[in-house]
């Protein structure tokens, strides 16, 4: 499994880990949505594009994260899959595929609420990448 759930007091949090900075943005995107609804249910029928930008790597998490939950909260669509089209320290584009959200179909677990820059850490060297990242519930 690439992450952990962490508890924590009116929110929760994830510990992520990825081979390289790619597989760990990947991987939390997914992580995220696992939390939301059950993602091996769903299809990934439609694209969306979405990109973000941020001063350093913790930065650039938070906002690609922010990103992919308006995709939610704001679209009501569900993230199946993640391809990350460029990366660099300063911004990200991806590729996603979603459902749109069916309540006949889709089984919501948690409502995230918010992405927040408590505890984040996003760091990489020789042995892979990982992050933490904390949520509001």
């Amino acid at each position: 499994m690439s992450y952990e759930l962490i508890d924590h007091t009116a929110d929760f949090g994830l510990h992520v880990k990825g081979n390289d900075a790619n597989s760990l943005f990947v991987n939390a995107a997914h992580a995220m949505f696992d939390q939301i609804t059950d993602t091996l249910v769903l299809k990934g029928i439609k694209t969306e594009h979405v990109r973000a930008k941020g001063d350093d790597w913790p930065d650039l998490m938070i906002n690609w994260l922010r990103e992919l939950l308006y995709l939610w909260t704001g679209k009501s669509l569900l993230v199946k899959v993640v391809v990350i089209d460029s990366l660099s320290k300063y911004q990200l584009s991806s590729t996603v595929k979603v459902d749109c959200f069916d309540p006949n179909h889709h089984v919501i677990k948690d409502e995230i609420k918010g992405v927040t820059y408590h505890q984040v850490l996003v760091r990489g060297g020789k042995g892979g990448w990982k992050s933490k990242i904390f949520f509001d519930v």
